[in-house]
């Protein structure tokens, strides 16, 4: 009985021939003469030998009878090989980039990065405090002040822009229009008060009427013995420096200043070209020979020999140095938003020039560190751009000689207000 399917040709079912797996008649298997045999380890007394290599049995191998087609072909499957073993195949070496690596611990890449960032950012913090509190010029000592007033609630800042000419080169002195006079004066004179409010910006004309008190020689040491002279406030600066003018200022207001700061002619202007100008609105062109000022009116963004320009201009003005003081504060409140914004605070290629540029200009006291200059620039900033006031001192007139007089109510009620660190109702011209 035939139990080939029909579909198989007489060759397929038993002719002889060189086909590989085709029917034989003979008594003989074929398998015998071509079928592949298993080859398998030596073996003693037709029993397998003892398992090798560390316990895995020696594997069988498949060869081919000789005479055949393919020559003894090994093909290697079964000679112990362990699918996923080194140099081997398998699914832990599948071909794909990275098979068979451990995973990335991201966790501990994302610590180990904020670690390091923050160790960066805290060293260049500490370096760069330490870098800037060695450069303030702290050359002001207020211990030499005799006979002060209580401190108040809150802090007061004495801001004071002197015509120093110091370090001016012949052709900056020109290109400034600061002129070549020696030593130095007042420009400007602003008393700051910060504290839980908002503050207060107060200009103190430089033709102030005030009284000169006993005071401390700042070189000698001696003490002078009040004669009740008056003279102009910017005249104390110029017979003793900062210290005579700390306590006349002091003695004529009854406020206690807690700190003092001075800049010149040059660094004012070197700190304006570092934080790339300052933009300001003038409403009424004008022009000053005498300070170099020529400006329209409108927004502008000042330079630094601009904006010293407008700062000093007096004599473009009808009422002088009191409309002067007005752009000094306007200023200098457009000055310290500037310094302050995030693209100067975060940008070191703005923020350092700056720094150096304010801090080689700025004359201080002894006990002036950098947070309380930090707290000047915000003061300065709120000025202009929170709910902070800016004033010139209460006048009541004038002297036969130019000198003008204070209003002595309304100063009483204002340095009351700031000892207290109340909102200030008291206005000045």
């Amino acid at each position: 009985m035939n139990d080939w399917p029909d579909g198989w040709s007489d060759q397929n079912r038993g002719s002889r021939g060189p086909r590989y797996g085709g029917g034989s008649e003979g008594a003989q298997p074929e398998g015998a003469r071509v079928m592949r045999q298993v080859r398998r380890g030596p073996s003693a007394g037709g029993r397998q030998a003892p398992p090798q290599h560390g316990g895995v049995p020696q594997q069988a191998s498949y060869v081919n009878g000789g005479g055949d087609d393919f020559g003894g072909y090994d093909s290697g499957y079964n000679t112990g090989q362990v699918y996923g073993g080194p140099g081997g195949g398998g699914p832990r070496d599948s071909g794909h980039p990275g098979a068979g690596r451990p995973r990335p611990d991201w966790r501990r890449r994302i610590k180990w990065t904020a670690i390091t960032v923050t160790t960066v950012l805290v060293v260049t913090a500490v370096g760069t405090y330490f870098w800037a509190d060695s450069k303030l010029n702290r050359e002001v000592d207020l211990s030499k002040v005799i006979e002060r007033p209580e401190a108040g609630e809150g802090t007061n800042y004495l801001i004071v822009g002197s015509d120093s000419r110091a370090g001016m080169t012949a052709e900056q002195k020109k290109k400034l229009h600061t002129g070549s006079a020696e030593g130095k004066r007042t420009d400007s004179m602003m008393i700051l008060h910060t504290g839980d409010g908002a503050p207060t910006l107060i200009s103190l004309p430089r033709d102030s009427d005030v009284e000169i008190p006993s005071f401390k020689g700042s070189e000698s040491g001696k003490t002078y013995p009040a004669t009740g002279r008056h003279v102009k406030l910017n005249a104390a600066y110029a017979e003793d420096g900062p210290e005579l003018l700390v306590r006349t200022v002091e003695f004529n207001t009854g406020l206690h200043i807690d700190h003092y700061v001075e800049i010149g002619f040059a660094g004012f202007a070197n700190i304006v070209d570092a934080v790339g100008g300052v933009e300001i609105d003038i409403p009424k062109a004008f022009k000053d020979k005498n300070s170099g000022a020529d400006f329209e009116a409108g927004k502008q963004t000042l330079n630094g020999q601009e904006a010293l320009a407008f700062v000093r201009t007096r004599y473009a003005f009808a009422r002088s140095d009191l409309d002067r003081t007005k752009n000094q504060q306007k200023f200098l409140s457009a000055l310290a938003g500037q310094v302050a914004t995030p693209s100067t605070v975060l940008n070191p290629f703005k923020l350092y020039p700056t720094m150096g540029a304010g801090l080689d200009s700025l004359i201080v006291d002894k006990d002036m560190g950098l947070f309380d200059l930090a707290d000047m620039f915000w003061g300065m900033k709120g000025v202009s751009g929170g709910d902070g006031k800016s004033m010139n001192m209460p006048l009541a007139g004038s002297t036969g000689g130019g000198n003008l007089l204070w209003d002595k109510d309304k100063v009483k009620t204002l340095v009351n207000q700031l000892n207290s660190d109340e909102t200030v109702t008291v206005s000045g011209d």
